[in-house]
C-alpha cells in the first residue's frame, strides 16, 4: 500500500511541475462553465421564472456545481492509458511489481485531489464575481446520498476508461479517436455535463436512466438540489451498482484478452 501512496504523492508533485498544461486545462473548464452560466442566466433574467422545473437558484447552482463535480469525476488521469496501450508504454508497467489497476487508482486520486483544490478556489472567485443566487443544501442525509453518488460516479468512469482503453489492444491506431469520441462526445453529452438531462423528452430520459451515463454528473447534482425522492435515489444507486459490477466484469475480460494480443507497438 505504501508504494501506491508514494505513487500518488509523486503524481501530485508532477502536476505542479507541468503548471502550464494544468492551468490551461483548468482555464478551459472555467470558460466552459462561464458560457453555460451566462446562457442560463439570460434564460432566468426574470427571477420568478421556472423553466423545466428549475428556478433561477437551482439552475445556477447546477451550473456552478458542474465545476466541482467535473473536477472529481471527469478529471481523470487514467485517460492516459489510451496512449500507454497504443504506443507500447504499457510494457514498462508489466515488467514491474505493480498492479496496473491500483497504479492508476493512485495517480487518479492525486490528480482529482489537485483538481478539486483548484475547483474550490475557482468557484469562490466565480461566486464573488458573478454573485449568483445559490441553493444551499442543508439536509445531512441528502448530502450523504450526494457524496455516495459521487463515489459511484468516480468508480464508473474509472472503469469506463479501462474498457475504452483496452480497444487499442486490437486497434492501436484508433486510440486518439476513441478517446475523443468517448470523452468529449458520449460522456460529456449523456452525463449532464452540458445541460440538465431532464430538459430532454421524458421517453429519452427514461431510457437514459437505465444507462450508466446520468450517474456520472446529472444524478449527483439532482440529489444535491433535492429534486429526487429517496425511493428514486435508492433505485439510482441500484442501477449504478449493477452497472459497476457489469463494467468491472467486462473490463477484466477485455484486459485479459487484450494482454494476450498485446504487441508493445512503438517499443
Amino acid at each position: 500500500m505504501n508504494k501506491y501512496l508514494h505513487i500518488a504523492k509523486i503524481s501530485f508533485q508532477e502536476e505542479l511541475v507541468y503548471k502550464l498544461n494544468f492551468l490551461i486545462m483548468r482555464l478551459r473548464n472555467v470558460l466552459q462553465i462561464f458560457l453555460i452560466f451566462f446562457l442560463w442566466d439570460s434564460v432566468f433574467s426574470d427571477p420568478e421564472r421556472v423553466v423545466f422545473g428549475y428556478n433561477r437558484a437551482k439552475m445556477l447552482t447546477y451550473v456552478l456545481g458542474l465545476l466541482l463535480i467535473r473536477s472529481l469525476v471527469l478529471s481523470a488521469k487514467v485517460s492516459e492509458i489510451f496512449g500507454e496501450v497504443s504506443q507500447g508504454g504499457l510494457t514498462n508497467y508489466l515488467l514491474k511489481p505493480l498492479d496496473y489497476f491500483k497504479y492508476w487508482i493512485a495517480r487518479d486520486f492525486a490528480f482529482k485531489g489537485i483538481n478539486i483544490l483548484f475547483a474550490f478556489l475557482e468557484l469562490t472567485v466565480l461566486y464573488l464575481i458573478l454573485k449568483p443566487t445559490f441553493y444551499v443544501q442543508t439536509n445531512i442525509l441528502t448530502i450523504i446520498f450526494f457524496l455516495i453518488s459521487v463515489i459511484f460516479a468516480i468508480a464508473i468512469l474509472f472503469i469506463f476508461y479501462f474498457i475504452a482503453g483496452s480497444i487499442p489492444f486490437w486497434f492501436p491506431e484508433a486510440a486518439w479517436a476513441i478517446n475523443f469520441l468517448f470523452m468529449f462526445v458520449i460522456v460529456e453529452f449523456l452525463s449532464g455535463s452540458l445541460f440538465p438531462l431532464d430538459i430532454l423528452p421524458i421517453t429519452l430520459q427514461n431510457v437514459l436512466s437505465y444507462t450508466p451515463f446520468p450517474y456520472l454528473i446529472f444524478f449527483p447534482l439532482q440529489i444535491y438540489l433535492g429534486n429526487i425522492a429517496i425511493v428514486e435515489i435508492i433505485k439510482g444507486f441500484m442501477v449504478a451498482g449493477i452497472w459497476l459490477i457489469i463494467l468491472k466484469i467486462l473490463m477484466n475480460n477485455l484486459w485479459k484478452k487484450g494482454l494476450k494480443v498485446y504487441g508493445a507497438y512503438g517499443h
